[in-house]
């Protein structure tokens, strides 16, 4: 088997990160179309997701990051970044089995190297960056990986009560998303339960909310 992982939402302030991994024993088998996630319509996206899981020639598997593990002081993004992709090739993949990753790390063999010694099984891992670019293999991955972080996303608006348009896309750049948690922090005191509290976009908000209070009090 061939294998291809790569993951979505390392940079968004809201909820978790995805990666996810795809395992074929014949590159043909994957969709004609497959193509990078960040070059694909979501309706694109979705139906590719779908195809590649209802084949069952191809295996497909996904780990999730919380803001919790995210949060720790403990560990890093790199680091994280290691272990989700390592933790979905080892669903996918077996004793023997070759695939390529995208780099999560200026040094493309450390990178290769650590997730190699991550996974529960015996593999040989080749890291690139923009892998998702060059191989469909892992451009398949990135799409299942955005398919799932995109999944997740509607969720917590939906168990909130928020539309899409209420939390936007995630990122701090994203003024909806800065403005969902401005509000968020003025109406409750406090972050939303699936915000990154350690991303500096929260600990601005934050301190500018203490600061508030101070100039009232």
């Amino acid at each position: 088997m061939r294998f291809g992982a790569d993951e979505a939402g390392k940079g968004p302030v809201l909820g978790s990160m995805f990666a996810a991994a795809v395992a074929v024993d014949d590159p043909d088998r994957l969709p004609d179309d497959v193509d990078d996630s960040k070059r694909l319509a979501v309706d694109a996206r979705e139906r590719i997701d779908a195809d590649l899981r209802a084949d069952d020639r191809v295996r497909v598997a996904v780990a999730e990051i919380t803001p919790a593990r995210i949060d720790d002081p403990s560990t890093d993004m790199n680091t994280l970044t290691v272990a989700a992709q390592a933790d979905a090739i080892s669903q996918v993949a077996n004793d023997g089995d070759t695939g390529i990753v995208d780099a999560g790390d200026t040094s493309e063999k450390r990178f290769a190297r650590r997730v190699t010694e991550h996974a529960t099984v015996d593999v040989d891992v080749t890291a690139e960056h923009g892998a998702d670019s060059t191989h469909p293999i892992v451009a398949a991955a990135s799409v299942v990986a955005k398919v799932a972080r995109d999944a997740h996303v509607a969720r917590l608006a939906a168990e909130h009560d928020l539309g899409d348009d209420d939390v936007g896309s995630g990122y701090p750049s994203d003024p909806t998303t800065r403005a969902f948690l401005a509000d968020h922090v003025d109406a409750h005191g406090d972050l939303p339960a699936f915000a990154r509290a350690s991303w500096s976009t929260c600990e601005d908000l934050l301190a500018a909310a203490e600061q508030s209070g101070l100039d009232d009090f």
